[in-house]
């Protein structure tokens, strides 16, 4: 090889990575702090994003933290991504919008979604969030009378009810107080556990069960599959606000749908991305809810589920 064909070419060994270095670092990298199950979100979320020229690994790059259930070191996730300087964060429900909220003040957090952002006090208002979050709105603590009712039409004799939740999370009083509320309109007895872990599910359950509680009403961020196992393990119908409830074996759920939800996190990101600040971006709210059953829950447990029920079900799992 002639030197100066050598030197040609060891230029352009120098200069190569120098120039994709540079590029890589023009790569926003984006945080997504999730409390426990990556799917469906994940595939969801990345389909939703691809609508808008979007490829992992291509023209954006992501930092995932779970905290695999346990609640308490979302703190620390959270603190981990703002120490990462990442351009965004995407907070898959409110205790993760929590976590990121008393980690930074300054990088945008996207609520993807969560349950009550008004009342948890994430957002000033819904049209003008102000501060550094925005995102979707899931509404869930709203529909606690609805979710009551459907249980009533499938139980006709549901005379005490108990919600369980878990500290921790913003939005659990607000779920308390939906349950109470609906209680007293439909004239049933309520009763509320409050857990501080995920270990205490299932002495939870057996509490309930011992108690002769009727049925049961599920903070929709809680573990589902083990939720669902232990209320048929203790022969408890079971409803959560989340379409993965049922799927994995619980009796029911009306809500939102998340499919819908998890598809829009995209759009917000790439406005946020692209220099829109969220103080300025209204808080989006589901447009479109689904009821699902799962039938076969419901004979495992000796509940009918009536007709005129079953045919309203957007899906019923059999």
């Amino acid at each position: 090889m002639r030197r100066r064909e050598f030197i040609a070419s060891l230029g352009g060994a120098v200069v190569w990575p120098l120039a994709a270095r540079a590029q890589d670092k023009r790569m926003p990298t984006v945080g997504v702090l999730i409390v426990a199950n990556r799917e469906p979100f994940w595939t969801l979320f990345k389909k939703g994003l691809s609508e808008f020229g979007y490829v992992e690994g291509r023209n954006i790059r992501f930092e995932f933290r779970s905290a695999e259930g346990r609640f308490g070191e979302l703190p620390a996730l959270a603190a981990e991504l703002v120490r990462l300087r990442v351009d965004a964060i995407v907070a898959v429900q409110s205790p993760c919008v929590h976590a990121a909220m008393r980690a930074t003040s300054d990088i945008p957090i996207i609520m993807a979604p969560a349950a009550d952002p008004l009342g948890a006090g994430f957002v000033a208002s819904l049209n003008h969030p102000g501060g550094n979050v925005t995102g979707l709105s899931f509404v869930t603590p709203d529909l606690m009378g609805k979710n009551l009712e459907l249980l009533r039409e499938i139980v006709p004799s549901l005379r005490r009810v108990a919600f369980l939740g878990v500290s921790g999370d913003p939005v659990t009083s607000t779920f308390t107080q939906q349950v109470e509320h609906a209680g007293r309109t439909l004239q049933i007895e309520t009763r509320s556990i409050i857990m501080k872990g995920m270990d205490e599910l299932e002495a939870a359950f057996a509490q309930l069960a011992s108690e002769r509680i009727d049925a049961v009403i599920l903070q929709p961020n809680l573990p589902r599959k083990p939720a669902a196992s232990l209320a048929l393990k203790y022969r408890l119908p079971a409803l959560s606000p989340n379409r993965g409830f049922p799927e994995e074996g619980g009796l029911l759920s009306y809500a939102g749908s998340l499919e819908q939800v998890y598809l829009r996190v995209g759009a917000y990101l790439d406005r946020v991305l692209k220099g829109a600040k969220p103080a300025l971006l209204p808080v989006e709210q589901p447009t479109k809810f689904e009821l699902v059953i799962n039938l076969k829950t419901a004979k495992a447990l000796g509940l009918t589920v009536p007709p005129t029920l079953l045919a309203r079900a957007d899906e019923v799992i059999e």
